[in-house]
């Protein structure tokens, strides 16, 4: 008997088989796998340009792949970007259910990842992770066997963190981010398909560093920083999902954060200010650059030109 998820592939592949040539486009396609990392939950992103981007689910979600997608139209690239979401899930959900969903057409990219502590049972165990990782991205190269898959390591919890009796209570603010960013490798290094691992936690960390982000939202916000965390100190703000989205724009399209300049027409549209669009951007930046990632390319603007609205979405 053949396994579940071949079974599945190669029937989608047959069906996928018979569109004609005039069905395929230039366009990069885009998948985002997640949760409510994924989707925004907590903040304005949740449902920031839906219509720019393709829900599977069709919730009417915008979230981090909206604000991918306009970043990539800033940079004059050509992207289709769909997700496929679920809240409080790991990629053990995607795979029992929405293999069907998932498996429509092949993708060129892939951005996934799991749940917040590696395992929900389990925090801090990565072996789940790496197994749904490994099977999630064989049935993606069953699709096309050149997709790049790219496994998003999450941030540090605050609510995990300075509250008591929890896995990583009393810790420093960056242990959490590198806990889950070891294990995210260890899954990247298990499958051959993933390309790369998006180091957003720990830009949440650069973020605190280069002190535009606080580091504790339980003793409130420090004047002229911003909480990278929503009202749960748990989920992201506005600013960090933001963060989240320019790290992955980074790391598919291997352009510096900074080429989409401090006037960056989303940010704008999301009542953040141009000092921490920019702040946001060079933490994202150092963490690219960090692993190689990108080169050095920031938009140099001559003089202050106040931001404006992003075009509107192109028509179909």
């Amino acid at each position: 008997m053949k396994p579940l998820i071949t079974t599945v592939a190669t029937t989608i592949l047959m069906v996928n088989s018979a569109f004609t040539n005039a069905d395929i486009n230039t366009e990069t396609s885009v998948l985002f796998i997640g949760n409510s990392f994924t989707y925004g939950y907590g903040s304005a992103t949740r449902y920031y340009r839906a219509d720019s981007v393709t829900d599977l689910n069709n919730h009417g979600i915008g979230g981090v792949p909206a604000l991918f997608k306009s970043f990539s139209e800033q940079a004059g690239l050509d992207y289709d970007v769909y997700l496929e979401t679920r809240s409080s899930s790991a990629l053990d959900f995607h795979l029992e259910n929405k293999l069907a969903v998932i498996g429509k057409q092949p993708w060129d990219q892939v951005v996934m990842h799991g749940y917040s502590t590696l395992d929900s049972k389990k925090p801090g165990d990565p072996a789940m992770l790496v197994e749904t990782t490994v099977k999630l991205s064989t049935f993606l190269q069953q699709l096309n066997p050149n997709v790049e898959v790219f496994l998003s390591a999450t941030w540090s919890r605050a609510d995990l963190i300075y509250q008591a009796d929890r896995h990583w209570s009393g810790t420093p603010i960056s242990k959490m981010a590198l806990d889950i960013r070891a294990g995210y490798d260890l899954a990247a290094a298990a499958a051959p398909a993933v390309k790369a691992v998006n180091g957003v936690g720990e830009a949440w960390t650069r973020a605190m560093v280069l002190g535009i982000a606080d580091t504790n939202p339980y003793d409130g916000i420090e004047f002229g920083k911003v909480s990278l965390w929503s009202w749960d100190y748990y989920h992201a703000s506005t600013h960090g999902y933001y963060l989240q989205a320019l790290v992955v724009f980074g790391n598919l399209t291997g352009l510096d954060p900074r080429s989409l300049g401090r006037n960056e027409c989303s940010g704008f549209e999301l009542g953040m200010s141009r000092h921490a669009v920019n702040m946001l951007q060079q933490a994202a930046f150092e963490q690219l650059v960090s692993e190689s990632k990108v080169k050095a390319a920031p938009l140099i603007i001559s003089k202050s030109v106040y931001p404006k609205r992003c075009a509107l979405n192109k028509p179909e």
